[in-house]
This record gives C-alpha cells, structure tokens and sequence, in this order.
C-alpha cells in the first residue's frame, strides 16, 4: 500500500501500537508527538512534531496524509476545544479518512467531551470511522497503575467490585488498521477484551505472574481523587477520574462485544495472555 497514515499520540501505549499495526500493514506513517524525538526509528515511520495546542505545527504533520488516526488527550474535558481544530484542518487538506480513537461509553452521553468529538467528526463531511475501546490492560503494565503494582503491591482505586472489560491496545490498533485498509467508512466499533474482570481478579493474575503478591485495595472515591491530586494530577483530570469510576461502578463498563473479533478475524486477548506477555513490567 502507498497510502500514509498520520497517527497522533504516537509516543503513548495506543499511538505506538498503532505505529506497529499500520506499518505491518504496509501503510506508511507518520508517527506524531509533541516531542517527536522520542520516538523509536522503524523503517517506513517519519517522526514529526503535532502539538494539539499549538496549530502552526498542524500543517507540516498533515502534509501528504491520506487517514489519519486521532487519539484524544487522556482524561481531558478540554479536548474538543484541541482536537476540533485539527480535524478542520485536515478536512481542508484533503485528508479523506479518519480513524477516532472515542471511549467505551460515551455514545450514552451526548454532552461528554469525546462524543462532541465524535458528532463533530460525523458531521464534517469526511469519511470516518470510531472505536470506542473500554479501559486498557496497559493502565496496569505502563499506565498510571503500574507504580501501584510495582512500588506498592497493590491497585488503589474507587471500583469496588464492578467488572470491566478490559482490552489491550495491540487489538484496538489492530482494528485501526483493518478500518484504514479495508474502508471501514461511516462504521462505529464499540471494543472490548474476551471478558470482565473485577480488580481482585486482575491482582490476582498477575500475582499468579509475578510470584509476588498484589492485592487490590478499594478505595473510596474521596481517597482516590485525593490521592491523585497528591500525585499531581490537574484538578480537570482528577473530576473525569470520578466520573470515570463511577461509570464503572454502576457496571456499565463490564459489557463483552464482538466488535475486535468482527473486525479483525480474531478473538481480543485475554488478560491472561496479556499478563503473561508483560510480567517482566512488575518485576
């Protein structure tokens, strides 16, 4: 394939895998970061500068891009404010499909900052296609839970018992991918893993993993939030953490799709597998 795929992000756990998926693909990309320098050199990936808030670097990324594949600053309630001008921009350079990474959920609430996003890249007149992947087995190997893990045996949030169907961002990409190659246009993927998992399960996969015990601590909601800020989180960030979790505690991020398999031809991974594969991340 000749066709070149902007991915923003690129230097996260979903924009590098995403790198990895489209350039199996034969795609060529362009890896884009605010820091592009950071970025690990693979044959058929050109490393360039995109800062959401920054426009003037909005063009020289989009130069050439046939898709583009759009992930949202994380927990941010002011990303349409960021991410509304980009998607103009590459609407009026000619970029003719957009793969948007939304979230697990937010179909459900119209005044939620990722489905402002995903109304207004419907509307815009571009091809695109959504994937609403629901939280991440990477939160617990390199996201914000792997300090827990590895610094405290444990896994300190405001779940309670509720499940979630975690998935991992090699499947998400993976499904970017195929919608890229395979013209997915006007298609919404709601995406998950295998199955639901409590928090107590997960610790105890991966004590199973590691042979060393973590446990999950449930918190209240006050600790969680506190604790976060004590950790430096900006206060927007600590009240989407809350509504976060109390979506999940309400259940509803427990559902089991179809939506990798569907796309892809293959079953999501297990977090067991995915367990398996990343152990040495808590040793």
């Amino acid at each position: 394939m000749s066709k070149t795929i902007l991915v923003t992000g690129a230097t996260g756990n979903l924009g590098r895998a995403a790198v990895e998926a489209l350039a199996a693909r034969g795609f060529r990309v362009k890896a884009a970061a605010r820091h592009p320098e950071k970025l690990a050199a693979r044959e058929g990936v050109e490393a360039v500068a995109l800062d959401y808030e920054a426009p003037s670097t909005f063009d020289g990324a989009l130069a050439g891009v046939d898709g583009l594949f759009l992930v949202a600053p994380p927990m941010d309630p002011e990303a349409p404010a960021k991410l509304l001008p980009l998607l103009a921009k590459a609407k009026s350079t000619g970029v003719k499909h957009i793969v948007f990474t939304s979230a697990f959920g937010v179909d459900q609430n119209e005044q939620a900052p990722l489905r402002v996003i995903e109304r207004a890249l419907m509307n815009s007149g571009v091809r695109y296609t959504v994937l609403r992947p629901n939280f991440f087995m990477e939160n617990f190997s390199t996201g914000f839970a792997a300090p827990m893990i590895k610094q405290n045996a444990g896994i300190f949030l405001a779940a309670a018992d509720a499940k979630t169907s975690f998935i991992t961002t090699r499947d998400i990409a993976d499904v970017a991918a195929v919608a890229f190659a395979a013209q997915h246009y006007g298609k919404e993927y709601n995406l998950t893993g295998p199955e639901a998992l409590d928090h107590t399960q997960v610790a105890a996969m991966i004590t199973q993993a590691i042979g060393r015990e973590v446990a999950y601590h449930a918190l209240s909601e006050e600790a969680m939030l506190q604790g976060a800020r004590d950790n430096g989180m900006p206060e927007p960030a600590v009240q989407y953490m809350a509504v976060l979790y109390a979506v999940v505690r309400a259940g509803y991020m427990a559902v089991v799709t179809d939506g990798v398999e569907k796309v892809t031809g293959h079953k999501p991974v297990s977090f067991a597998e995915f367990v398996k594969d990343n152990s040495a991340c808590w040793k």
